[in-house]
């Protein structure tokens, strides 16, 4: 909060840096007494379960707090409306609740990009410290031991070891994360971007959230080049080989060899390419066939906004449009839609079902067509391979269902409400999916969430936290077995 205060004071908005200040002052305050309270615990033995009870109460408690200084410095919306912001922030979905950037102060954008770059942070440690020893987040799916789950001869660590496991994994993940941050907003400001914008959007990359101060890619001064930065950033979403790697296992394998890399990269590829042809044919009859120039241009759009919303971060490219000006054809949102659910990769900040979980249930369809023309077959057995547990398309298919159920709650529950089945399957996706640009890229009329009624405002709140925890972690805490482990 005293960054924002800072940057106010440096804009001569005193106001809302005084409303920064003090609440930063009431927050350090308030963390040291609780520190002091828990002081007499540090020895204590600690169960993983309360991690993910403690990453289940950030979700929830910690944005009412962090929405305190939203609220006093914009004074022209409710708290339920700030809170929603903040939620939306910390669980990287990045909803578009404000649609004029310019009613936000610039120190807001900056507490926004805070927020949703901080709940990026904490999801990549997380994932590794808490989601792994517990077979969560995708883990369940992998037959890899990973960081902090294993000792040196192989044995499993006690819960003596949880907060040392997320001490470890702190170590070892925030200064690739808060490295990674500054290189791009570097870069960014060097291919000619404003600083608050270059630095907004690199913490919005990194933490996949999609927050923007300019609207997105087309508010932005760097064009072709600040795209190409940020779509190659974008590819540390797709797996966590990309800036890690599998601690505990025997070796490290190509970033190629990665069957999420590859699979997202088919994606990326296969996409575009059927959109580029679908354009194509449609400017064939408006006589636009040989207009190269804006073929590349759709392309690049295409390939660009395959990737962000794939990695579900939710920018578009300032060339997606061209597309549909080229050949007159409007791109489907079920597209984007479909990406987003897919999601990225497993211990990364993206949101979805993951590509691990998608990519085991297609090596399962793979062997089950092969049973059908050989029955007495036996599968075939590779690296790749067995990085997929023996049971890990089974749990793929309940994770799938699962989603699938909380889907249907939530579009029946936002419908119920007076949200239409169209806005709200749109929005039902786009919380569960970390993917709050969907409200605005899917549908022809962005959605006004701001108006919607407090109920609507709610529901949303708690599909973001579970989309953000997922939920085989909110089932795991309501497990009496998992407490008894």
């Amino acid at each position: 909060m005293f960054l924002p205060a800072i940057y106010a004071l440096r804009l001569e908005d005193f106001e809302i840096a005084r409303s920064f200040f003090y609440a930063g002052l009431l927050t350090l305050f308030a963390t040291v007494l609780i520190s002091i309270a828990m002081s007499k615990a540090e020895g204590r033995q600690l169960r993983l379960q309360r991690y993910l009870l403690a990453l289940f109460a950030a979700y929830t408690l910690l944005p009412a707090v962090l929405a305190l200084p939203f609220h006093e410095s914009l004074r022209t919306t409710s708290f339920l409306n700030a809170y929603l912001e903040m939620v939306s922030c910390l669980t990287t979905t990045g909803l578009i609740l404000f649609d004029d950037p310019g009613r936000l102060p610039p120190a807001l954008h900056l507490w926004r990009a805070i927020v949703g770059w901080m709940g990026g942070m904490m999801m990549w440690v997380a994932a590794v410290a808490v989601f792994s020893p517990l077979n969560l987040g995708g883990f369940e799916v992998s037959a890899r031991s990973d960081f902090g789950q294993f000792h040196d001869h192989g044995q499993r660590l006690g819960r003596l070891d949880a907060g040392r496991r997320w001490r470890r994994a702190a170590y070892h993940l925030i200064p690739i994360y808060a490295g990674l941050t500054l290189v791009l907003w570097i870069l960014l400001m060097v291919v000619g971007e404003r600083s608050l914008t270059a630095l907004t959007h690199a913490m919005s990359v990194m933490a996949t959230s999609g927050i923007s101060n300019v609207g997105g890619m087309e508010g932005t001064t760097t064009g072709l080049p600040g795209e190409i930065l940020i779509f190659l950033f974008l590819l540390f979403a797709l797996s966590r080989q990309t800036f890690s790697a599998d601690w505990g296992a025997t070796r490290r394998e190509s970033l190629f060899e990665d069957p999420e890399f590859r699979f997202g990269l088919f994606l990326i590829f296969i996409v575009p390419t059927l959109l580029l042809l679908r354009h194509w044919f449609g400017a064939i009859e408006v006589d636009e066939e040989y207009n190269l120039t804006a073929a590349f241009r759709a392309a690049w759009g295409s390939v660009f906004t395959i990737l962000s919303f794939l990695s579900t971060t939710g920018f578009e490219s300032a060339e997606w449009q061209t597309a549909q000006n080229w050949s007159g054809l409007s791109t489907p949102g079920l597209i984007l839609l479909g990406l987003a659910m897919i999601g990225g990769g497993v211990a990364t900040t993206a949101g979805g079902v993951k590509l691990l979980r998608v990519y085991a249930l297609y090596l399962q369809g793979l062997r089950e067509m092969e049973r059908l023309v050989h029955p007495s077959s036996v599968s075939r057995s590779g690296s790749t391979l067995r990085r997929i547990r023996r049971q890990g398309a089974l749990i793929a298919w309940v994770f799938f269902m699962l989603f699938a159920l909380s889907l249907t709650a939530v579009t029946l529950m936002l419908t119920g409400l007076g949200i239409g089945f169209q806005d709200g399957l749109v929005l039902a996706i786009a919380t569960l999916s970390t993917t709050g640009p969907l409200a605005q890229s899917a549908v022809e009329v962005p959605i006004d969430i701001l108006s919607a009624s407090a109920a609507v405002k709610v529901v949303l709140s708690v599909a973001m936290v579970l989309g953000r925890l997922e939920t085989l972690a909110i089932i795991a805490l309501l497990s009496p077995n998992l407490w008894r482990s």
